[in-house]
């Protein structure tokens, strides 16, 4: 997470970007059943939560300062 935080708000979209194609490969993978590690798929999820964790920690600090 604190390397996540240290992202610029494009590199963290980015990040985001590849992750869900990652898990979407994943999917499409495990329903021709052709994928072999079944632990990237809770590895993509989890790595998209805490992406856009990140994106929310930052827009709510964000409004607190504005409002």
């Amino acid at each position: 997470m604190k390397d996540m935080r240290r992202l610029s708000d494009n590199e963290i979209a980015d990040q985001l970007r590849g992750a869900r194609e990652e898990l979407f490969d994943a999917k499409f993978k495990l329903a021709t059943r052709q994928l072999k590690n079944f632990r990237s798929l809770p590895q993509s999820r989890r790595k998209i939560a805490r992406l856009l964790s990140v994106m929310r920690e930052r827009t709510a600090s964000e409004g607190e300062t504005s409002g």
